[in-house]
């Protein structure tokens, strides 16, 4: 049992760490929108504000984009980044649902 419980532990933790990210500060509109809870608008309100803002400095000043608030940020905060490259590619818009 105990065997049992540490391979599922395991497979959690390894799926978790494989989770696609996407990053806030070089993503596209398309791997923006391909983000379960963001859609093309909320794609593009980021990017116009990382134009007119510059940089991201965390996940959490998402909050400050139209459209975000604190729950939607805490939602997507596992898929964000504002480190590293974007590992999530671009879904058409039947596979996101």
């Amino acid at each position: 049992m105990k065997k049992l419980l540490l391979a599922f532990i395991t497979f959690v933790i390894s799926t978790g760490i494989a989770m696609a990210t996407v990053n806030l500060n070089t993503a596209t509109k398309e791997e923006l929108d391909a983000v379960k809870g963001v859609g093309p608008a909320k794609a593009q309100s980021i990017i116009d504000y990382r134009k007119k803002n510059g940089s991201f400095k965390s996940v959490d000043e998402l909050e400050n984009v139209k459209g975000f608030g604190s729950k939607s940020v805490k939602k997507l905060r596992s898929e964000l980044t504002v480190t590293g490259a974007s590992t999530a590619k671009p879904v058409k818009a039947a596979e996101k649902k």
